[in-house]
């Protein structure tokens, strides 16, 4: 038990110190890893240029005090998100696409059963698995593609898409998900009006324009994912930069 206490304590204390000589390294040259190098890290040598410097440093303890978590954040994300990117990287596009036809082809055979169903609900589930299928190879060949960029502003939201979408399109169709999904929905769209658009004074202008109902509950979840999408890429991004791995 001490040893795993030891263990977290010695990994913390690395990723603030990493943190930290990255704040320094946003005004002062050879701060990060620059310790255990020849030319050591860099310090000012007049009496007024270490002020600054110390000043500085101080500086960047409660802006790291802000950050930490969101780090630890992103960590627990990427380790989720890189088990799901393996797989997917396993299959590859043709066998994701495979895969999400396979379950929702099935889901959209058992609904043929479902009483539940409005006219044109195992049509409407259909249409979910295509939204979800295209979304999944969306962000599968975004990440295949490559790059820091590419993953964060396409691979993600898409992914988030296919992960909020399905259950949205299927709830207009299927009382007993709509009771579930819809209000939820509504719910969250008053929120995002209260919190987001009613301070810049758009608010009103939303509630004039856009009725929420049917199609614009996807219009809303699609808006959502993209958002979404990017803040947990920029999460597991701060995190490989605070904790690089090999």
């Amino acid at each position: 038990m001490a040893t795993g206490s030891d263990g977290v304590v010695s990994g913390i204390r690395v990723d603030l110190r990493r943190l930290h000589e990255t704040w320094m390294e946003i005004v002062y040259p050879r701060q990060r890893n620059a310790g255990d190098t020849v030319l050591g890290t860099w310090t000012p040598d007049s009496q007024f240029g270490m002020v600054l410097y110390r000043l500085w440093s101080a500086i960047g303890v409660p802006v790291i005090g802000l950050v930490y978590p969101l780090v630890l954040l992103g960590a627990f994300l990427r380790f989720q998100t890189r088990r799901i990117d393996g797989t997917a990287t396993r299959l590859g596009v043709v066998g994701v696409v495979l895969l999400s036809v396979l379950v929702w082809g099935g889901l959209t055979a058992l609904a043929r059963f479902e009483l539940d169903l409005v006219t044109g609900g195992v049509l409407a589930i259909g249409l979910a698995g295509v939204v979800a299928t295209v979304s999944a190879a969306l962000a599968v060949g975004a990440r295949t593609v490559g790059g820091r960029g590419t993953t964060v502003a396409l691979a993600y939201p898409f992914a988030m898409t296919a992960i909020f979408l399905p259950p949205v399109v299927a709830a207009l169709f299927s009382k007993t998900l709509a009771a579930v999904v819809l209000p939820g929905s509504t719910a969250l769209a008053q929120w995002l009006l209260d919190t987001l658009l009613a301070p810049v004074g758009l608010a009103d202008l939303f509630s004039r324009t856009f009725d929420l109902e049917g199609a614009a509950y996807v219009v809303m979840w699609v808006a959502i994912s993209f958002p979404v999408g990017w803040v947990l890429g920029l999460l597991v991004t701060l995190a490989d930069f605070a904790r690089p791995t090999e």
